[in-house]
């Protein structure tokens, strides 16, 4: 049984190493070697992507505009890679107040939370592995959606404490 936690606990969302590529190059110009060692200092040892993840990844990166290469082998993101990432930490802030309200409802709150939390997850794992190919009035609609939902999250915890 540990050792079945320990596989899942240890498991990489579908998306994440696209998002931690470009937040980590937000930061500093990379090599690959530099992002996969920059991953593994992160995670203390949990997580060590391999070349085989990371180079492909960084020529989807590349054809997306997200990032560009420099002759010195060191990646970059471009100011789309910037926006993108930009899009997502909203995105994420969102998801995560809204979670934050769900949580102090109480025990029904907490059941409810945890179902949402899972349908969350899936749906900000499609977003984040296809926000390259939405437009900027798709990208608007789904913020505009997580903040009305939160809208009403936060409407029905004010009439619950009344």
């Amino acid at each position: 049984m540990a050792n079945w936690l320990q596989r899942v606990g240890s498991s990489v969302p579908r998306g994440f190493s696209r998002y931690f590529i470009l937040d980590l190059l937000k930061k500093n110009p990379c090599t690959g070697k530099e992002i996969i060692n920059a991953a593994t200092k992160q995670s203390e040892g949990k997580w060590k992507p391999s070349p085989g993840l990371i180079y492909p990844l960084l020529g989807r990166l590349l054809e997306e505009n997200l990032i560009q290469e420099y002759k010195n082998g060191k990646y970059q993101i471009t100011r789309k890679g910037k926006t993108t990432t930009d899009d997502l930490a909203t995105i994420n802030n969102i998801v995560k107040n809204q979670l934050d309200v769900m949580f102090r409802i109480g025990s029904v709150g907490k059941f409810v939370a945890v179902d949402l939390l899972e349908r969350v997850s899936s749906m900000a794992s499609i977003l984040s592995s296809n926000v390259h190919n939405m437009t900027k009035t798709e990208n608007a609609k789904y913020k505009k959606l997580l903040e009305s939902e939160l809208k009403k999250v936060r409407k029905i915890t004010r009439k619950k404490r009344q």
